[in-house]
């Protein structure tokens, strides 16, 4: 592959991702809470098992 075909190659896939490179089904919002929810659930976990203070 020469170098110009790569900065080509480069430029298409530049070009391809000005659109935004999110999921239409993924919601931010859903996410968020999602990985809040295991956050907390992690943290109920880990103070279940450290019970000596």
């Amino acid at each position: 592959m020469s170098l110009t075909s790569a900065a080509a190659n480069l430029v298409t896939l530049a070009e391809g991702a000005e659109h935004g490179g999110n999921h239409a089904s993924l919601s931010p919002y859903l996410t968020g809470i999602g990985a809040f929810v295991v956050l907390m659930l992690l943290l109920w976990i880990t103070t279940r098992f450290n019970r000596d203070r």
